[in-house]
C-alpha cells in the first residue's frame, strides 16, 4: 500500500530537546543528592512519562522525592540552556520533501500542546503539520499506540500508509503497535539503545529520503 502520510515525533527528533534534559538532571541530581544519573536510566523515561524516573530516583536516595520540585528546578535550569536548542540537521529538507512528495504530514508527541507548538512557532515549523497530537488528547501517551492513532484518523489514513519517524524506543513501540512503519534516526542521548528489528534506523535526517519507501 502507497505511503500517503509522514507523522513525526517532537522531543528529541525534530528539536533535540532531550540531551539538554539529560545534562541537566544529571548535573542537578549530583548536586542535590550526590548521586549519578546513569544514561541508560535517563532513556527509559525518554518519549513517555517520568513515572521510571521518580522510581529510580527513589531508590537510591531511599527516600521519598517531591516530584514538582525536582521538575522545578530541572525546568529553570532547562530555561538556562534553551538558547543552545535548534532544529536537527536535515529536519527542514524532510518536511519539504514531504510536501513535495504531497503526503499529509502529522506530529504525535508524549509533551504538552503548548510546549511543542511554542517551539514549532518559534522555529517556523508549524506551518508544516495539519495534524497534531500531544498527551492532552489521549488518556495514555508512548509507549501506547494512542497518540498514532488518533493522528492517523485525524490524518484520514490506514496505518500502512504512513511513515512514523521517532528516536527513542517507546516512541518506536507506540508507532509499531499503530500498525505503523517506523524509520528511527536517534540523538545523543538515544543513539546507544537497541530498537526493534522492526524499525528502520538511519543515524541522521540526511541519510535516507522519503522516496525510497513509498
Amino acid at each position: 500500500m502507497a505511503i500517503k502520510a509522514v507523522i513525526f515525533d517532537f522531543d528529541g527528533t525534530i528539536i533535540d530537546t532531550e540531551t539538554i534534559w539529560f545534562h541537566v538532571f544529571e548535573e542537578l541530581l549530583k548536586e542535590k543528592f550526590n548521586i549519578d544519573l546513569p544514561l541508560e536510566e535517563f532513556a527509559k523515561s525518554i518519549g513517555t512519562t517520568d513515572e521510571v524516573f521518580f522510581q529510580y530516583l527513589e531508590a537510591q536516595t531511599g527516600m521519598k522525592i517531591d516530584a514538582d520540585e525536582i521538575n522545578r528546578l530541572a525546568s529553570d535550569r532547562f530555561l538556562e540552556k534553551r538558547g543552545i536548542l535548534g532544529v536537527r540537521e536535515g529536519v527542514v529538507e524532510k518536511l519539504e520533501e514531504a510536501r513535495e512528495l504531497g503526503f499529509r504530514i502529522g506530529l504525535a508527541s508524549s509533551s504538552s500542546r503548548e510546549w511543542v507548538e511554542g517551539f514549532l512557532k518559534q522555529f517556523k515549523l508549524w506551518q508544516y503539520f495539519s495534524v497534531i497530537k500531544t498527551r492532552e488528547d489521549v488518556d495514555k501517551v508512548k509507549p501506547d499506540p494512542a497518540l498514532y492513532l488518533k493522528a492517523l484518523e485525524a490524518l484520514q489514513v490506514e496505518p500502512q500508509e504512513a511513515l512514523a519517524i521517532e528516536d527513542s524506543i517507546n516512541g518506536a513501540i507506540a508507532a509499531i503497535e499503530a500498525g505503523m512503519k517506523c524509520i528511527v534516526i536517534p540523538n545523543q542521548v538515544t543513539s546507544f539503545l537497541n530498537f526493534d528489528d522492526k524499525t528502520l534506523r538511519s543515524e541522521s535526517f540526511v541519510d535516507f529520503n522519503f522516496k525510497q519507501y513509498i
